[in-house]
């Protein structure tokens, strides 16, 4: 099936007309590229098995040869294991870059500085992972953290890897801002949106979108803060909020809130096909926008638990700091079963 496609896709590349669409054509040209490494992949694990069976007939015993093979049929393991986790990724926009809000819940400072939180670990996984993150718009907390913060992240399959963190995120601790040493319990929800390009055709009415510019806060110092550069649209249909103050140019952050709102109304999109097409029985509430997904407990025990996987682990320490890998993957197996 994948050879047949590849053929196909490489018949089409040599027609005259192939690259009158250029948008098209270097979707269609990525799609090959990844079917050849996918089929490349397939066949060098194969023959690095096959291989491996034959040594071990040939070794007869041998314990300095049984431990040669041995270390490269791992090697191989890890490799097949990874292949795994890449064909998970495959979804209609799981190769885009992403767009990734974080917002405080009810709870005052408590929210705001778990928000913060969240957003160090998320920007720690980015760095492992070598993505770009750049913010787009933030707004600081009074007294500790953040109110909200609009991220980009950009990297290989970066909405793949991070659609799954859509949800409502729990923290239970003690309070450092509590001088009785209380337990709390606090909120942040995050949003992802992919990155859309221009070969997908959002239309929006200019009529539905209310625009308010303001004068930008936190980085940027003085001189950002001289101009109105600062730009909010509220999509008034659905609600959707988006804002973008990161440039000195209101010119460019009104450029930056649009590609958001784009994105924001595909994702919706995206979802409502992905809901129509489940059973009644799919558990809905865990994936919608509002919707608790993953508990954080620091006191009085440590346990970071995933309510959709089951996924849980006593490191917390680990995942607040960026190792979220084991909760990734988990959830896109889940997906791929629930489908």
């Amino acid at each position: 099936m994948a050879r047949q496609r590849i053929d196909e896709l490489t018949a089409l590349s040599e027609t005259s007309d192939f690259w009158k669409d250029p948008d098209n054509a270097k979707s269609l040209m990525r799609e090959r590229q990844q079917l050849v490494d996918a089929v490349a992949t397939i066949e060098s694990l194969d023959r690095e098995t096959s291989d491996g069976e034959e040594l071990l007939v040939l070794a007869d015993g041998d314990q300095s040869m049984l431990d040669d093979i041995r270390t490269s049929l791992q090697d191989t393991l890890g490799r097949a294991i990874s292949a795994e986790t890449e064909s998970l990724l495959s979804g209609e926009a799981d190769e885009n870059d992403v767009y990734f809000q974080i917002n405080a819940g009810e709870g005052g400072t408590e929210s705001m500085d778990w928000a913060h939180m969240l957003r160090r670990m998320y920007e720690r996984w980015a760095q492992r992972m070598k993505f770009d993150v750049n913010t787009l718009d933030e707004r600081k907390g009074e007294e500790a953290g953040i109110k909200s913060t609009i991220m980009s992240i950009k990297g290989p399959k970066a909405y793949g890897w991070l659609k799954s963190e859509q949800g409502v995120h729990r923290l239970v601790r003690i309070s450092p801002f509590d001088s009785s040493a209380r337990r709390h319990t606090s909120f942040a929800s995050v949003s992802v949106s992919p990155i859309i390009d221009q070969s997908i055709n959002i239309e929006i009415d200019p009529s539905e979108v209310r625009t308010d510019t303001f004068r930008a806060s936190g980085a940027g110092g003085q001189h950002v803060n001289k101009t109105d550069s600062a730009v909010r649209l509220t999509h008034e249909p659905t609600g959707i909020v988006v804002s973008c103050q990161n440039d000195r140019s209101q010119h460019i952050n009104r450029a930056n809130a649009w590609d958001m709102l784009r994105s924001r109304l595909y994702e919706i999109e995206m979802r409502k096909r992905e809901e129509a097409t489940k059973s009644k029985h799919d558990e809905k509430s865990d994936i919608g926008f509002g919707s608790q997904i993953r508990s954080y407990v620091l006191q009085p025990y440590q346990m970071v638990k995933d309510h959709r996987t089951q996924i849980e682990t006593s490191n917390t320490v680990s995942v607040l700091d960026g190792e979220i890998d084991m909760f990734l993957i988990a959830y896109l197996s889940y997906g791929k079963r629930q489908q």
